[in-house]
């Protein structure tokens, strides 16, 4: 008899990445944040459904709130939806929230989150203190990126 699982599909929680935040950004610290979800959200983002490329993070009466994240409805939730882009509110500690405060008022300073992850069976984001990267900047990394393939490429050839 062949493999029974083996057209199973892991149904553990995935980890959602934000793969544009490391090509515009250049990432100085992160930290772990808890997130406050409501109803069905769990579930969704267990699921790996939710996109964070719009999202970014701002400190309102001293709380650290994460803005325009984008979690999908579940689909096998009843009555209750909540908006898909609500403000959420992070869970750090007040030192840390203030330290990100001041940071980020520095000029070109971002609070970006970067990932969404489940850590003991509580979903965490991971946020990153961010300065912007220019054109010429994300050109430069573009080229060495290109470059480090091409040597690749002729070191794979002559094997």
């Amino acid at each position: 008899m062949g493999k029974k699982d083996a057209n199973k599909t892991s149904a553990g929680p995935k980890s959602i990445q934000n793969r544009r935040a490391r090509f515009d950004y250049e990432i100085t610290q992160t930290y772990e944040a808890g997130i406050v979800l409501v109803g069905s959200e769990v579930k969704s983002l267990y699921l790996g459904q939710a996109n964070l490329t719009d999202g970014y993070c701002r400190v309102k009466n001293g709380e650290l709130w994460l803005i325009q994240l984008d979690i999908e409805p579940y689909s096998h939730s009843s009555n209750f939806q909540p908006d898909r882009r609500r403000d959420r509110k992070l869970l750090m500690h007040k030192k840390e929230i203030s330290l990100l405060e001041r940071r980020a008022l520095e000029k070109g300073f971002s609070i970006i989150p970067t990932a969404i992850y489940f850590k003991n069976g509580k979903a965490k984001v991971e946020v990153a203190l961010a300065r912007g990267k220019s054109k010429g900047d994300k050109r430069d990394k573009i080229a060495k990126d290109e470059a480090r393939r091409d040597v690749e490429r002729e070191f794979g050839r002559r094997r």
